[in-house]
């Protein structure tokens, strides 16, 4: 086999193992161990491997194509989004390629070692609920792969992030239930990995607080985003002595199943509990008995933005500092 056809994929495949772990063990990175960067360099050597100088081709040599990494393609927030990143990059003749990695963090790592071999000039992520480390979105950047998160944005780490102000959104809907002569409110939060996660029991502590309210640890949930964890903090809820009579939900999804678990628990939604929520999808217009309130968090312009910057540090001959953008978020009553 020509040295020009052999790539770190074709390693990690005779090897057995990701593309991110080889380019680690080319890089001597420190997490890779000694034998597995031995086992690495010998068959690189074996098969004639020559790196582009700081694995640089993909930034040299424009393929014109964007990765969109999404928890689930299904879901209406993120089609939305999709569509508005698409419109935007179209114009700069980038074209895009969607995958998903249905929540699963072993699932996204391979998108993302895919997208490496695929040759893409940028990625913009919406991380899994699973996903508590982000070592595989910064082999991207040693391949000077630019990277832009958004909603599902990580805590705690650096990086080029566009989400909404799930603070204040949070404190608006909380002081709506409370203009509605609500005290017992609790809340059914994401995964603790999300920065969203923070920000939406932040705002919760602080509203609850300031109108001094109930703030027992019984009526905070947490979900990992899917209908059993759900249904099972619904049911908690449900079984308490001193029953909230308002749940706010991590978005319209959450507020879904939490709504069908009410249900199952022989109580009627928006009556016997009230439930708010965040994202005011259009497909809760067309629900009888959607969540009463929602906070719009404008998927739309949260993709436009997020191929705005992304685009900006692929032109860009110089690397850029990282950059937030924290957009705007409004309380939709319905």
């Amino acid at each position: 086999m020509a040295k020009t056809n052999i790539t770190i994929k074709n390693i990690a495949l005779e090897l057995g193992i990701s593309a991110s772990t080889v380019s680690r063990a080319l890089n001597d990175h420190p997490r890779i161990g000694t034998k597995t960067k031995e086992r690495v360099r010998e068959l690189a050597k074996k098969l004639h491997y020559v790196p582009n100088p700081a694995a640089r081709l993909l930034k040299n040599n424009k393929t014109l194509k964007i990765g969109i990494l999404l928890p689930f393609l299904k879901e209406e927030f993120f089609s939305m989004a999709i569509s508005a990143i698409e419109d935007a990059v179209l114009p700069h003749n980038y074209h895009v390629m969607v995958s998903q990695s249905r929540d699963n963090l072993e699932r996204e790592k391979k998108m993302v070692d895919a997208f490496i071999s695929t040759r893409i000039d940028g990625l913009i992520v919406s991380v899994s609920a699973e996903t508590n480390h982000y070592g595989h979105f910064k082999v991207l950047e040693d391949y000077g792969i630019p990277v832009v998160f958004f909603d599902r944005v990580p805590r705690n780490f650096e990086a080029n992030k566009v989400h909404s102000n799930v603070t204040t959104g949070t404190i608006a809907v909380i002081q709506f239930l409370v203009n509605k002569g609500i005290k017992k409110i609790a809340i059914i939060n994401g995964p603790g990995n999300l920065q969203a996660s923070d920000e939406r029991l932040n705002g919760y502590l602080e509203t609850i607080n300031k109108f001094g309210l109930s703030t027992s640890q019984k009526y905070i949930k947490s979900s990992n985003l899917t209908r059993e964890e759900t249904t099972k903090g619904m049911f908690e809820l449900c079984d308490l002595t001193e029953r909230p009579e308002a749940v706010l939900t991590f978005n319209d999804y959450v507020a879904l199943d939490a709504m069908a678990a009410c249900r199952q628990k022989g109580l009627i939604p928006n009556k016997d509990i009230l439930f708010v929520s965040f994202a005011n999808l259009p497909f809760t217009s067309l629900l009888e008995n959607p969540p009463m309130a929602s906070v719009e968090q404008f998927p739309s312009v949260m993709g436009t933005r997020s191929a705005e910057l992304l685009l900006t540090r692929m032109q860009s001959d110089e690397p850029l500092p990282y950059e937030e953008i924290v957009l705007k978020s409004e309380l939709r009553i319905h």
